[in-house]
């Protein structure tokens, strides 16, 4: 004798959310909405929504974006970050979100529409102490963590600086990103010797009073050897001074 099984089956709905993270005012910034419904309504949040019916998530997500947001852009590449299925996410029910990243320079201000109250840049370091929508801290703070090991192995930083550019403003850019002082020395000696990663105009630009070299983004894509980020003997002297006397 055979019996019924009694498993049931997920029922879930499926949406998108989006990281789109860029430099601003010399900080890591992401773009975020202010909710116009409920739930949540009126809390920050990342900026998505539902997966519509013969729509893929790519699609989406491109839509998505430039519905709550205004914001489009042929630089803009989005990449699955992962997907988020706690049952409990939502309150509306068993909702499953697959989360987009984009790390993207020259990003205009954004417009808010459709279901966003408003949409604005804010600081990641603002953003991830701030209470937001559903579980979008959680998403945001795995994002942030996938775009800074970006440049450790990639070339991506690069394309935060208009040509020609400094070791400095390169520098910045890793810094804004990473929320980390750079020693200045260390970080010069391992962009110029990382292969194809930036080349040299033959140019000097003046830099507080003294000539600095000028530079192009090479070839390269990958980062070799990769630039990890700083460890103690990395931070300038000053900073780790500081932080020994805090601490002590």
């Amino acid at each position: 004798m055979t019996t019924a099984s009694t498993t049931r089956h997920a029922e879930a709905s499926v949406v998108v959310d989006l990281v789109i993270l860029t430099v601003r005012g010399g900080a890591l910034q992401v773009l975020l909405i202010e909710r116009g419904k409920e739930p949540f309504l009126g809390m920050p949040a990342l900026p998505g929504g539902y997966v519509r019916e013969n729509e893929t998530l790519d699609q989406a997500a491109v839509r998505e974006l430039a519905e709550e947001t205004g914001v489009a852009s042929p630089r803009l590449q989005l990449e699955q970050l992962r997907a988020y299925g706690d049952p409990a996410r939502d309150p509306r029910g068993h909702v499953i979100t697959i989360a987009y990243l984009a790390l993207c320079p020259g990003l205009p201000e954004p417009v808010a529409g459709t279901d966003a109250r408003a949409a604005r840049w804010a600081a990641v370091r603002d953003a991830v102490a701030a209470p937001l929508a559903f579980d979008h801290a959680a998403i945001l703070r795995d994002a942030v963590e996938r775009a800074r090991s970006q440049l450790e192995y990639t070339t991506a930083a690069a394309a935060f600086c208009p040509e020609p550019f400094t070791v400095t403003d390169l520098r910045q850019v890793y810094e804004a990103i990473w929320d980390l002082p750079l020693d200045p020395s260390n970080f010069r000696r391992k962009v110029t010797r990382a292969a194809s990663f930036i080349e040299a105009t033959g140019d000097r630009r003046l830099h507080h009073g003294r000539p600095a070299a000028l530079y192009r983004r090479g070839a390269a894509h990958l980062l070799s050897p990769p630039l990890l980020r700083a460890s103690d003997h990395e931070i300038p002297a000053q900073v780790s001074a500081a932080t020994s006397a805090a601490a002590s």
